[in-house]
């Protein structure tokens, strides 16, 4: 499992306008990036991209990847459910029951039928 990251909202993090990048080069970028972790490129005061490490990049990815899974996991989960569900359909005798379900008053008494519970 990745480590969990301190992110930090565009507003905290340390700027440097787009022109220092011509101004003081890839390497001077590198070295605020070095001091700071992480910098925000703005164009006319405006945020433009924001420079990070290779490592937090690949951490992010891990942790976006890890986020994916755990919802995919959770969607077979409810797929095998549902299927489990509708599966009782075609069940010898589903037909019949369901129209005898449908054939009766409704009569909630203040409750509502719904659920697996009905």
């Amino acid at each position: 499992m990745a480590p969990a990251l301190a992110l930090k909202s565009l507003e905290s993090l340390p700027r440097t306008p787009a022109s220092d990048m011509k101004k003081l080069g890839w390497r001077g970028v590198m070295k605020t990036i070095a001091r700071s972790g992480k910098v925000l490129v703005t164009n006319h005061d405006e945020p433009e991209a924001v420079i990070i490490p290779v490592a937090e990049y690949n951490a992010m990815l891990a942790l976006l990847r890890e986020a994916a899974s755990r919802d995919e996991d959770a969607l077979d989960a409810l797929r095998r459910k549902f299927d489990e569900r509708m599966a009782s359909l075609k069940a010898p005798g589903a037909g019949e029951k369901l129209n005898s379900v449908f054939d009766k008053p409704l009569e909630l008494d203040g409750r509502v039928i719904a659920g697996e519970s009905f």
